[in-house]
């Protein structure tokens, strides 16, 4: 799922126009403790900040072993998308040699098992594919066996992560509505329109 989810963000990432990446992001793509716009170049770092961590995660090293610093700053430099690109591949990679989905990995917010750690982080990026997609005006399909593997993963946990704050309000989308379609209003997204 992580490897699906990484891919097709990154697939996004790759059809990002040259004149897009200053773009300012809609509201729901604020940073946390921060209530000023943020850029399209930025949301992408971001992600590849989170992606450069994860072959030390899933190694079970800790941020502090790493160095808490160690992916802070522009890791997207003169060609964005080759070096997004690397950092997914790298991922990919760790996330598909981890030989123990029990490890425990030591996020900043406290362990998991390896399992839980991709799992949590799987909806983020799928569904980041999505969003991003949508704001720079390609195609907003994800591919299927990912929105049937998100499905999956989110629909039992929904109201409990809409609690926290993680989703928005669940916008009704008819049953016979497409998976994507169900997955988005279930995540607090409105449908595409088709």
């Amino acid at each position: 799922m992580f490897v699906m989810a990484d891919r097709a963000l990154n697939n996004v990432v790759q059809q990002i126009r040259d004149d897009q990446w200053g773009m300012e992001m809609p509201p729901e793509f604020a940073m946390r403790q921060s209530d000023r716009k943020v850029t399209l170049r930025e949301v992408i770092n971001y992600h590849a900040y989170d992606d450069a961590w994860v072959p030390e995660m899933l190694a079970g090293r800790s941020m502090a072993e790493v160095g808490q610093d160690e992916f802070d700053g522009d890791l997207l430099g003169d060609d964005p998308k080759r070096s997004f690109a690397e950092i997914v591949d790298k991922a990919c990679v760790a996330a598909a040699a981890l030989d123990d989905p029990d490890r425990t990995v030591h996020c900043s917010f406290g362990d998991f098992r390896a399992q839980e750690y991709l799992w949590q982080i799987n909806s983020f990026r799928g569904l980041r594919a999505h969003d991003i997609a949508k704001v720079i005006g390609v195609d907003t399909a994800l591919p299927a066996d990912l929105v049937a593997g998100l499905w999956e993963e989110l629909e039992p946990h929904a109201e409990q992560w809409r609690q926290i704050g993680v989703f928005g309000p669940k916008v009704d989308v008819p049953a016979s509505a497409s998976l994507q379609d169900r997955l988005l209003g279930l995540t607090g997204r409105p449908p595409d329109a088709g």
